[in-house]
């Protein structure tokens, strides 16, 4: 699993550095030249980092249970995997027809709320988790819990809506350099929160 967590500190090391390049940029050029969009692609980085990581560390730590490393949980008993590869597995000795069918399906689904990240979670740990990570990052579990909705609500806006507000037709949400970096700091700190928290 620390793959899962080394992954996800490379990406977010990429997705501040974006802001690096906001900052030149805006001290490089006139008010004329809007950048702002360097911080909205943090922020949607930022969430695809998180989003990442937790499809991966799902991944692995089904397959640990799969190899009997790990307990298996209710719902990893109640995962469904295709007869195909089953079939395919029949025919070999190791795990790794099984992690296909888990990446595979997978693949359709996003880890950004709460609700699902613990869903995925539980496929190979009956830890509770957003009660653990809050007691980690000595937070209420629902405060975490809300900044997360927050956080990925404005990525949806800027990923789905253009960023664009309604209430001015052609206008963009206000976004500002502090709130990006804040929100980068609280989506590392809840993934290695939760990494703390199943390893």
């Amino acid at each position: 699993m620390q793959t899962a967590i080394e992954a996800l500190r490379v990406s977010m090391s990429r997705v501040e550095h974006l802001g690096g390049l906001y900052d030149a940029l805006s001290s490089l050029t006139t008010r004329a030249v809007d950048a702002s969009d360097l911080l909205r692609a943090q922020i949607v980085l930022g969430v695809s980092a998180m989003d990442y990581y937790v499809h991966e560390v799902t991944a692995l730590g089904m397959v640990a249970v799969f190899e009997g490393k790990r307990p298996p949980t209710q719902a990893f008993l109640k995962y469904r995997v295709s007869v195909g590869a089953i079939s395919a597995g029949a025919s070999t000795s190791n795990s790794s027809w099984f992690e296909a069918e888990v990446r595979e399906g997978h693949s359709y689904l996003s880890f950004q709320q709460s609700e699902k990240i613990a869903d995925a979670i539980r496929h190979f740990t009956d830890v509770k988790l957003w009660q653990e990570v809050a007691a980690k990052m000595a937070t209420p579990e629902q405060t975490v819990k809300d900044h997360l909705k927050l956080i990925v609500d404005r990525r949806n806006k800027i990923a789905h809506e253009a960023d664009l507000d309604p209430s001015f037709p052609g206008a963009r949400w206000p976004i500002h350099v502090g709130d990006v970096e804040h929100s980068l700091r609280f989506l590392k700190q809840v993934c290695e929160s939760i990494h703390a928290t199943i390893t």
